[in-house]
């Protein structure tokens, strides 16, 4: 099966925990072999489970949570204008 980027970004956590099946793990990575943005986005979140995990508290810089919520409002917007997975519009 040749993935695209969107399909591994909705597996990445199962893959992380090594729950998804060894076919799909195959897959997943066979694509992250090729893929510079979706082995970015695996260390990326790989880093977010080690720090979430950590017990020391950091200080974010000033003004990260205003951009963070705009950054996301933005990407809930385009995610709305977009098709499901697997569909075209």
């Amino acid at each position: 099966m040749n993935l695209d980027c969107k399909h591994v970004w909705e597996h990445i956590s199962e893959y992380i925990d090594k729950t998804v099946d060894t076919e799909l793990r195959k897959d997943i990575e066979l694509h992250l072999e090729h893929c510079e943005i979706c082995s970015a986005i695996l260390d990326s979140t790989r880093n977010i489970l080690i720090l979430t995990a950590d017990n020391r508290t950091f200080e974010l810089p000033v003004g990260y949570s205003k951009r963070l919520h705009e950054r996301l409002k933005e990407e809930i917007e385009k995610s709305k204008q977009e098709p499901p997975v697997g569909e075209t519009k």
